[in-house]
C-alpha cells in the first residue's frame, strides 16, 4: 500500500500489469466486505506508534516481552474505544503481528468453550472470556506426549466428599510443556487431563482451571508455572510466553469440568451426553481452517518480498553504460519463485473453500448429520500438513532468493520465518497427518467393493478402473493449458499412488503393513492434497472473475501451479505410469512459457495481497523500492555504532594488535 509523497521506484513494474487490481485484491480478501475492513484496520494499525516493529529484532527477551504486552493491552484498549466488531478486532490482532497471549485467548481457549461446555457453563465462562477479566490459554500438549493426545498423563481424579476435581501431574513427563499464553500471562488453563472417578480412568476430558491469583497474579497453591525458555529466532515466536505447568493436587470445582459431552454427577457417576462426541470437531475444524488461511497470508508476504527485491536488485548483464539485469529476469530466479507466488493464491483459494467446508460441517453437526466428517477430517489434516510446510520452506526459500540481504533480520524474512515454522508442529505434526488421511484413503477404496460411491474430494476415487489403466491425451505442450488435462493427470497419480499402498498394506496385513509402509502411505495422501488444491483452483476458475485480465492471470498462475508441482513429482507421474517422458518434457517447456506471462505481472500480483509497509516489516520489500538508502540509515540504528571505538577494544583487540601477548610470553622466557 502506497503512502502519499514517496518515490515509487517499481512504478514502471507496476505500469506492466495487464490486469485490474482492486477485483484481484477482492477475490484475494474474500469478498469487497472482508476487503474494506482490511484496509481500514490495516491504516488503524499502521499509523499508530505503539504498533512500530523498528528495533524489535534487537531487543533482549525480557525487553521483546514486556513490549509485546504493551501492544496487546493498547489493541485491546483500541478495540474497546473504536467498538471494533468481532471481525474488526481478530484482524487487528492479526495485523499488529506479534504473536502473543491474546492469541491462544481468543483462538483456543474461547472457541473451546463454546464447543465443549454447557449452556449453563457457557453462559458464567464467555462473559468473562469476552471482557477478558480471565485470560485464558490451552493446556494439552505435555512434556512427554504431543500428537498422542489419548497418551497424557495428566490426571484429575474426582472426590466425591468435597464434590470437587483433584489436578494432579504425577511424573516430569505429565509437565504441560508449549501452551502459548502460559508462561506468564495467563490466569487460567483449559486443561486436557485423564478423567478418573470411582477407581475408574475414562480417558481425556477438558477441565477449567484457575492458575494465578485475579489479585496478584501469583500462581494459586500447588501450581507451578513458567516460561520454558527462548525459542529459535531473533524475534520471531519469542514474543510469547510457552509456558510450562504442574499441579499438584490442585482442587477445582466439578463444574470446571466441560459438561457438554459428559459429566460426573456429585456423587462421582460419569454419564455420556446425549449430544454426539463429534460435535467436539468443530473447534478443530476451525482451528486447522483458519491455519490454512494463514500459510497463504505468511507466504504471500514473504513472495512479496522477493517479488518487489528481485526487481530493484540488478546484477550482471550490463553491456558499456546499459544497466546490469534485473534479477527478476533470470529463468533461474522465475523457477524458484513464481511457482511460490501461484502457490500462494492457490492456497489463498483453497483457503477460501475451507471456510465455506467448515460453516457446512457445522451446520451438519448441529442437525446430527455426520455424513462427511470423515472427509473434512481428512481435508483439514491434510491441508494443514501440506500448506504449512510448502509454506515454511517458501519463505526460506524466499529468503535466499533475495541473497545476502535477505539473511539480515531488517528484511524481515528471517524473523517472518522463525514467527511461521512453528505451525509445521503445532494443531498436529505434519507426518502424523498425512497418515491419518492416508487411513482415509484406505477406508475409501476399501469401501468401493461394497458398492459405496466416494463423494467430495475423494470422488475421483470411484473411477478408479479409468484412471489406472487410461493415460493422458497430452501430445503438444499447449496440452498442458487445458485444466481437464491437469486435473486427470493428477488424478491418476494420486488414484494410483493410493491403490498400490492399499495393496501394500493389505498383503503386510493391515495395521503392521501401515506401519511398514507408512512412506507409501505418505506419498499417497500428499499426492491427495495436491490434487485437492489443484482442484478447488480449477474449480473457482470455472465460476469466473470479473475485472479486466484478472481471470487471464489466475488461469496462469493456476497453471503454473499445477504443472511445476508436475515437473517437480515427474517420478510419481512416470513410475506409476500416468505420464510419458514425452509429456512432461512437454510439461517442462510449458512452464517456461507461463513464467514469461507471470514476469510483466509479478509486482502488481503482489501487491494485490494488500501487505502494508508496516505489516511487511521489510526493507527489501518495501512498496517504493526505495532499498539501499534504507538499509544504509537502518545500519547506523544497530546499537554497536552507537561508539566509534567498541567497548572492548582496550581489553581484547589492542593487545593482539600491538602484540603484547607475544611480548609478555618471550619476557617469561
Amino acid at each position: 500500500m502506497e503512502e502519499a509523497g514517496r518515490i515509487d521506484h517499481l512504478s514502471g513494474e507496476r505500469q506492466k500489469a495487464q490486469f485490474d487490481l482492486q477485483p484481484m485484491k477482492v477475490l484475494l480478501a474474500g469478498g469487497e466486505h472482508e476487503l474494506d475492513v482490511a484496509q481500514r484496520v490495516a491504516a488503524i494499525v499502521a499509523r499508530d506508534p505503539v504498533f512500530s516493529k523498528a528495533n524489535r529484532t534487537r531487543l533482549s527477551r525480557e525487553e521483546l516481552y514486556k513490549n509485546s504486552l504493551r501492544k496487546a493491552s493498547h489493541g485491546w484498549k483500541l478495540i474497546q474505544q473504536l467498538k471494533l466488531t468481532e471481525e474488526e478486532a481478530f484482524k487487528l490482532r492479526s495485523l499488529v503481528d506479534e504473536p502473543t497471549f491474546t492469541d491462544l485467548h481468543w483462538g483456543m481457549f474461547v472457541p473451546a468453550i463454546k464447543g465443549q461446555a454447557t449452556d449453563e457453563q457457557q453462559k458464567y465462562w464467555l462473559p468473562l472470556a469476552y471482557k477478558m477479566a480471565v485470560i485464558g490459554c490451552y493446556a494439552q500438549t505435555e512434556l512427554g506426549h504431543g500428537s498422542n493426545v489419548q497418551g497424557l498423563e495428566t490426571t484429575a481424579t474426582f472426590d466425591p466428599a468435597t464434590d470437587e476435581f483433584v489436578m494432579n501431574s504425577p511424573n516430569l513427563t505429565s509437565t504441560k510443556w508449549w501452551p502459548g499464553g502460559l508462561g506468564k500471562a495467563s490466569t487460567h488453563a483449559l486443561v486436557y487431563a485423564r478423567l478418573i472417578t470411582d477407581n475408574h480412568d475414562y480417558g481425556i476430558h477438558a477441565f477449567i482451571v484457575q492458575i494465578r491469583s485475579l489479585d496478584d497474579h501469583k500462581p494459586l497453591p500447588g501450581v507451578t508455572v513458567a516460561d520454558i525458555g527462548v525459542k529459535f529466532g531473533n524475534a520471531g515466536y519469542n514474543t510469547m510466553d510457552n509456558g510450562l505447568l504442574r499441579f499438584d493436587q490442585v482442587r477445582i470445582p466439578r463444574n470446571n469440568m466441560l459438561m457438554k459431552l459428559a459429566k460426573v454427577t456429585k456423587e462421582g457417576k460419569y454419564i455420556s451426553s446425549d449430544v454426539p462426541k463429534q460435535l467436539a470437531y468443530g473447534a478443530m475444524v476451525y482451528v486447522r481452517q483458519s491455519i490454512v488461511s494463514d500459510a497463504s497470508v505468511y507466504l504471500s508476504r514473504a513472495v512479496t518480498i522477493a517479488v518487489r527485491y528481485s526487481c530493484v536488485r540488478r546484477q550482471f548483464g550490463g553491456q558499456g553504460n546499459d544497466p546490469e539485469t534485473q534479477v527478476i529476469d533470470y529463468k533461474t530466479q522465475q523457477h524458484r519463485l513464481f511457482p511460490l507466488l501461484a502457490t500462494t493464491y492457490a492456497y489463498r483459494i483453497v483457503g477460501q473453500w475451507l471456510k465455506w467446508l467448515y460453516s457446512d460441517v457445522m451446520n451438519r453437526l448441529e442437525s446430527h448429520d455426520f455424513s462427511t466428517l470423515p472427509e473434512v477430517h481428512a481435508c483439514t489434516s491434510g491441508l494443514k500438513s501440506l500448506t504449512t510446510s510448502v509454506a515454511a520452506d517458501g519463505i526460506e526459500e524466499c529468503r535466499k532468493l533475495c541473497g545476502g540481504h535477505g539473511y539480515l533480520c531488517s528484511s524481515g524474512l528471517p524473523e517472518l520465518y522463525a514467527a511461521y515454522v512453528p505451525a509445521c508442529t503445532y494443531e498436529g505434526d505434519n507426518v502424523v497427518l498425512l497418515l491419518q488421511v492416508a487411513r482415509f484413503l484406505l477406508k475409501t477404496l476399501s469401501q468401493l467393493g461394497g458398492g459405496v460411491k466416494p463423494v467430495g474430494t475423494a470422488s475421483y476415487l470411484g473411477n478408479l478402473p479409468v484412471l489406472t489403466k487410461q493415460g493422458s491425451r497430452v501430445s503438444q505442450g499447449t496440452d498442458w493449458l487445458d485444466h481437464s488435462n491437469l486435473l486427470y493427470a493428477f488424478e491418476a497419480r494420486a488414484a494410483r499412488l493410493a491403490l498400490v499402498a492399499t495393496q501394500l498394506v493389505q498383503k503386510a496385513g493391515n495395521e503392521a503393513g501401515f506401519e511398514q509402509h507408512s512412506i507409501e502411505l505418505i506419498e499417497a495422501a500428499r499426492a491427495h492434497c495436491e490434487l485437492m488444491v489443484l482442484s478447488k483452483f480449477v474449480e473457482r476458475l470455472q465460476r469466473g472473475v470479473p475485472g479486466r485480465g484478472v481471470q487471464r492471470q489466475l488461469d496462469i498462475l493456476c497453471e503454473v501451479y499445477g504443472l511445476f508441482l508436475l515437473v517437480s513429482r515427474a517420478g510419481d507421474f512416470l513410475s506409476t505410469g500416468c505420464l510419458t517422458p514425452t509429456q512432461v518434457a512437454l510439461a517442462k517447456q510449458q512452464l517456461q512459457n507461463l513464467y514469461t506471462e507471470v514476469r510483466p505481472n509479478a509486482v502488481a500480483l503482489v501487491d494485490a495481497f494488500g501487505h502494508t509497509d508496516h505489516y511487511l516489516g521489510s526493507i527489501l520489500g518495501r512498496y517504493d523500492g526505495d532499498v539501499y538508502p534504507n538499509l544504509y540509515k537502518d545500519a547506523w540504528e544497530e546499537p554497536l555504532n552507537k561508539t566509534v571505538v567498541t567497548d572492548g577494544y582496550e581489553e581484547y583487540i589492542r593487545p593482539i594488535l600491538q602484540q603484547e601477548f607475544l611480548t609478555s610470553r618471550k619476557a617469561r622466557l
